[in-house]
């Protein structure tokens, strides 16, 4: 009788162990099948990036986000179609701050570690106005075409949102993936004047500002879009051929803007190499430190005025 019950028992127990792995594989797959969903309404939205690698430094990045800075690396990340989350850009950048520091303090003198480190900050912000410059150009080459597109489709009498659907598909990068954003908002709900704004504030440009308020004006009160584009397509064919032709005039000069600073850390190498140890004299007191932090000042301020004279707004 006893040995009856314990069949009994380890028979119920095997039973309902079997009936809850059976429940947790079912509750282990169905999340899995949500959060694949999630993730794939997000990519489509533009709110996380796809492409499948995986991303590091989870926790610094969740941190980092939640603060001023993190949003403003998050928003200039964004504008320069990188694919680094903002605590990966981060953890990058310090440790180019990191390399440089070592490199000065060992090949010129403990002094220029600092310096070196501020530079390496410097070198990561002008990298992404770079790119983020890059990504803009690029998209004001798109734009002719983009008008284009938008005026036959108009034409044909379809939708704006269709015609932008249309654009997204046809156009490479990065008009096609800006537009696909802009595509996937209007999809979740985002009116046509928020989705287009948003995209003039990513990419700032005169060119974009003119389009985007075309078609913000005439999805408000309707009229001849049609001629508009097409007005507004040879208007940005000649403005495109200006810009490549002023951006060949300033080319030297942009080239002397980054000589100049290179010439000072140069000298600086060679002083080092012509007697060793000098720069280790020369800032081993307080006068030469400030010499030094003066000709860095005074070399920063050169760049800055070379490119500020250079600079012709078309």
């Amino acid at each position: 009788m006893e040995l009856q019950t314990r069949i009994t028992l380890t028979t119920g127990i095997a039973l309902l162990t079997c009936v809850l792995v059976v429940l947790g594989l079912h509750a282990y797959a169905s999340g899995r099948a949500q959060r694949q969903a999630l993730v794939d309404r997000l990519s489509a939205t533009g709110q996380i990036t796809g492409g499948g690698r995986r991303r590091r430094f989870h926790t610094l990045d969740r941190r980092l986000r939640r603060t001023k800075l993190g949003k403003k690396l998050e928003l200039r990340l964004a504008a320069t179609g990188l694919d680094v989350t903002p605590g990966e850009f981060f953890v990058y950048m310090m440790a180019t701050v990191a390399g440089l520091w070592l490199i000065g303090q060992a090949s010129l003198a403990p002094f220029f570690g600092p310096i070196a480190g501020l530079l390496g900050v410097g070198v990561a912000v002008q990298f992404l106005n770079w790119q983020r410059q890059k990504r803009i150009e690029k998209f004001i080459n798109q734009l002719p075409e983009l008008a284009r597109i938008l005026a036959n489709a108009a034409h044909a009498g379809l939708a704006l949102r269709t015609a932008i659907g249309m654009a997204a598909e046809e156009l490479e990068a990065p008009a096609g993936e800006e537009l696909a954003k802009v595509g996937n908002q209007l999809a979740v709900g985002a009116s046509m004047d928020d989705a287009l704004n948003e995209l003039a504030e990513r990419l700032p440009s005169r060119e974009l500002v003119v389009l985007v308020t075309t078609l913000v004006l005439s999805n408000r009160a309707g009229g001849q879009v049609v001629s508009a584009l097409r007005n507004l397509t040879e208007t940005l064919e000649e403005r495109k051929e200006t810009r490549r032709e002023v951006r060949t005039q300033l080319s030297q000069v942009n080239m002397t803007s980054y000589a100049v600073p290179v010439l000072g850390v140069g000298s600086l190498f060679l002083m080092n190499g012509v007697k060793d140890g000098a720069l280790d004299r020369m800032t081993g007191s307080p006068v030469g430190q400030a010499a030094v932090l003066i000709a860095f000042a005074l070399y920063a301020v050169g760049f800055i005025l070379i490119r500020r004279l250079s600079r012709i707004d078309v």
